[in-house]
Protein backbone atom coordinates (compact mmCIF):
# COMPACT_ATOMS: atom_id res chain seq x y z
CA UNK A 1 0.00 0.00 0.00
CA UNK A 2 1.29 3.94 -1.30
CA UNK A 3 0.54 6.83 0.36
CA UNK A 4 -0.28 9.51 -1.93
CA UNK A 5 1.30 12.92 -0.50
CA UNK A 6 -1.07 15.09 -1.09
CA UNK A 7 0.47 18.81 -1.66
CA UNK A 8 -1.66 21.52 -1.86
CA UNK A 9 -0.94 24.49 -3.98
CA UNK A 10 -0.78 28.52 -2.90
CA UNK A 11 -4.38 29.69 -3.62
CA UNK A 12 -3.02 32.66 -5.77
CA UNK A 13 -1.98 29.41 -7.99
CA UNK A 14 -5.39 28.01 -8.27
CA UNK A 15 -7.54 29.49 -10.75
CA UNK A 16 -10.90 29.37 -8.85
CA UNK A 17 -10.21 31.66 -6.17
CA UNK A 18 -9.39 34.54 -9.36
CA UNK A 19 -12.67 33.63 -11.09
CA UNK A 20 -14.62 34.37 -8.05
CA UNK A 21 -12.59 37.49 -7.51
CA UNK A 22 -13.37 38.54 -10.85
CA UNK A 23 -16.55 39.14 -10.95
CA UNK A 24 -16.84 42.17 -8.50
CA UNK A 25 -13.86 43.46 -9.95
CA UNK A 26 -15.80 43.99 -13.13
CA UNK A 27 -18.92 44.93 -11.93
CA UNK A 28 -17.09 47.68 -10.05
CA UNK A 29 -15.18 48.63 -13.30
CA UNK A 30 -18.75 48.38 -15.39
CA UNK A 31 -19.99 51.15 -12.08
CA UNK A 32 -17.05 53.45 -12.75
CA UNK A 33 -17.56 53.41 -16.87
CA UNK A 34 -21.42 54.04 -16.29
CA UNK A 35 -20.09 56.94 -14.25
CA UNK A 36 -17.61 58.35 -16.33
CA UNK A 37 -20.06 58.22 -18.88
CA UNK A 38 -22.91 60.16 -16.84
CA UNK A 39 -20.34 62.97 -15.62
CA UNK A 40 -19.03 63.00 -19.11
CA UNK A 41 -21.85 63.58 -21.57
CA UNK A 42 -24.18 66.30 -20.88
CA UNK A 43 -28.39 65.32 -20.76
CA UNK A 44 -29.64 68.05 -23.17
CA UNK A 45 -33.50 67.38 -22.60
CA UNK A 46 -33.36 68.69 -18.98
CA UNK A 47 -34.33 72.39 -18.74
CA UNK A 48 -32.26 74.34 -15.98
CA UNK A 49 -35.50 76.63 -14.78
CA UNK A 50 -38.82 74.55 -14.41
CA UNK A 51 -40.06 78.06 -13.49
CA UNK A 52 -39.62 80.01 -16.35
CA UNK A 53 -40.29 77.05 -18.85
CA UNK A 54 -44.06 76.22 -16.45
CA UNK A 55 -44.72 80.33 -17.34
CA UNK A 56 -43.55 79.95 -20.83
CA UNK A 57 -46.20 77.51 -21.71
CA UNK A 58 -48.93 79.89 -20.96
CA UNK A 59 -47.16 82.11 -23.41
CA UNK A 60 -47.51 78.87 -26.17
CA UNK A 61 -50.94 78.12 -25.37
CA UNK A 62 -51.75 81.78 -26.06
CA UNK A 63 -50.01 81.68 -29.30
CA UNK A 64 -51.66 78.42 -30.85
CA UNK A 65 -55.08 80.16 -29.78
CA UNK A 66 -54.30 83.55 -31.75
CA UNK A 67 -53.19 81.13 -34.62
CA UNK A 68 -56.60 78.98 -34.24
CA UNK A 69 -58.61 82.44 -34.29
CA UNK A 70 -56.81 83.04 -37.71
CA UNK A 71 -57.68 79.60 -38.89
CA UNK A 72 -53.62 79.40 -39.86
CA UNK A 73 -52.69 76.22 -41.83
CA UNK A 74 -49.51 75.37 -43.38
CA UNK A 75 -48.54 72.73 -45.49
CA UNK A 76 -44.91 71.64 -46.24
CA UNK A 77 -43.03 69.99 -48.36
CA UNK A 78 -40.24 69.49 -50.56
CA UNK A 79 -38.97 70.72 -54.00
CA UNK A 80 -35.68 70.19 -55.44
CA UNK A 81 -33.70 70.62 -52.06
CA UNK A 82 -35.76 73.48 -51.96
CA UNK A 83 -38.47 73.24 -48.44
CA UNK A 84 -42.12 75.18 -49.99
CA UNK A 85 -44.36 76.41 -47.20
CA UNK A 86 -47.48 77.43 -47.99
CA UNK A 87 -49.88 79.50 -45.31
CA UNK A 88 -53.17 79.63 -45.67
CA UNK A 89 -55.61 81.39 -43.25
CA UNK A 90 -57.18 84.88 -42.25
CA UNK A 91 -54.12 87.09 -42.55
CA UNK A 92 -54.49 90.76 -43.10
CA UNK A 93 -50.83 90.74 -44.89
CA UNK A 94 -48.69 87.58 -44.81
CA UNK A 95 -45.27 88.14 -42.35
CA UNK A 96 -42.25 89.03 -44.70
CA UNK A 97 -40.36 85.92 -43.40
CA UNK A 98 -41.11 83.39 -40.84
CA UNK A 99 -38.94 81.07 -38.70
CA UNK A 100 -39.25 76.88 -38.98
CA UNK A 101 -37.93 74.87 -35.75
CA UNK A 102 -37.16 71.49 -36.68
CA UNK A 103 -36.72 69.84 -33.31
CA UNK A 104 -35.07 65.94 -32.86
CA UNK A 105 -36.62 64.47 -30.07
CA UNK A 106 -33.98 62.89 -28.65
CA UNK A 107 -30.96 65.09 -29.78
CA UNK A 108 -30.45 68.71 -29.32
CA UNK A 109 -27.57 68.93 -31.15
CA UNK A 110 -29.29 67.92 -34.42
CA UNK A 111 -32.16 71.33 -34.34
CA UNK A 112 -32.00 73.32 -37.26
CA UNK A 113 -33.90 76.92 -37.62
CA UNK A 114 -34.68 77.80 -40.79
CA UNK A 115 -35.82 81.82 -42.06
CA UNK A 116 -38.51 81.14 -44.68
CA UNK A 117 -38.33 84.35 -47.00
CA UNK A 118 -42.29 85.15 -48.71
CA UNK A 119 -42.10 84.65 -52.51
CA UNK A 120 -45.48 85.63 -52.83
CA UNK A 121 -49.04 84.40 -53.22
CA UNK A 122 -48.83 82.44 -49.34
CA UNK A 123 -45.48 80.88 -50.34
CA UNK A 124 -42.27 80.79 -48.42
CA UNK A 125 -39.20 79.28 -49.55
CA UNK A 126 -36.03 78.07 -47.52
CA UNK A 127 -33.39 75.35 -48.14
CA UNK A 128 -33.70 72.38 -46.63
CA UNK A 129 -30.98 71.07 -44.66
CA UNK A 130 -29.34 67.75 -44.47
CA UNK A 131 -31.36 65.59 -41.77
CA UNK A 132 -31.10 62.22 -40.71
CA UNK A 133 -34.10 60.02 -41.25
CA UNK A 134 -36.09 59.96 -38.58
CA UNK A 135 -38.88 61.95 -36.89
CA UNK A 136 -38.78 65.86 -36.15
CA UNK A 137 -40.96 68.05 -34.88
CA UNK A 138 -41.79 71.08 -36.66
CA UNK A 139 -42.82 74.60 -35.01
CA UNK A 140 -43.71 77.85 -37.32
CA UNK A 141 -44.01 81.26 -35.62
CA UNK A 142 -43.79 84.92 -37.40
CA UNK A 143 -41.24 87.56 -36.76
CA UNK A 144 -43.44 88.87 -33.95
CA UNK A 145 -44.19 85.39 -32.18
CA UNK A 146 -48.26 86.36 -32.40
CA UNK A 147 -48.95 82.76 -33.39
CA UNK A 148 -47.44 79.51 -33.69
CA UNK A 149 -48.20 76.12 -36.05
CA UNK A 150 -46.95 72.78 -34.86
CA UNK A 151 -46.43 69.47 -36.24
CA UNK A 152 -44.90 66.35 -37.01
CA UNK A 153 -42.66 65.44 -39.95
CA UNK A 154 -40.50 62.25 -40.98
CA UNK A 155 -37.39 62.31 -43.00
CA UNK A 156 -36.80 61.41 -45.90
CA UNK A 157 -38.98 64.14 -46.30
CA UNK A 158 -41.09 62.66 -49.51
CA UNK A 159 -44.84 63.64 -48.46
CA UNK A 160 -46.54 66.66 -47.60
CA UNK A 161 -47.30 67.61 -44.06
CA UNK A 162 -49.69 70.22 -42.74
CA UNK A 163 -48.82 72.22 -39.37
CA UNK A 164 -51.49 73.59 -37.11
CA UNK A 165 -52.38 74.86 -34.22
CA UNK A 166 -53.85 71.69 -32.74
CA UNK A 167 -50.72 69.13 -33.71
CA UNK A 168 -52.02 65.96 -34.45
CA UNK A 169 -49.14 62.95 -34.24
CA UNK A 170 -48.90 61.38 -37.29
CA UNK A 171 -47.54 57.97 -37.08
CA UNK A 172 -45.54 57.10 -40.98
CA UNK A 173 -47.28 54.11 -43.12
CA UNK A 174 -44.43 51.49 -43.66
CA UNK A 175 -42.88 49.45 -41.45
CA UNK A 176 -40.08 49.84 -38.46
CA UNK A 177 -37.32 51.01 -41.02
CA UNK A 178 -39.82 53.63 -43.10
CA UNK A 179 -40.13 51.74 -45.81
CA UNK A 180 -43.36 52.16 -47.28
CA UNK A 181 -45.41 48.80 -46.97
CA UNK A 182 -47.25 47.14 -49.77
CA UNK A 183 -50.92 46.21 -49.58
CA UNK A 184 -51.20 42.44 -50.25
CA UNK A 185 -52.65 41.48 -53.10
Amino acid sequence: MTKRIFRSKPWYREPWPWFLMSLPAVAVVAGLTTAWIAFKTADGLVVGDYYKEGLAINQTLERDDAARALGLVATLKSEDGMLVLTLAGRLQAYPRQLTLTLAHPTHQGMDHTLALRYVGRGRYLAALPAMPDGKWHAQLVDAASAWRLAGVLHSPFNTPVTLSSEPIVQQPKGDLNGRRTQPAV
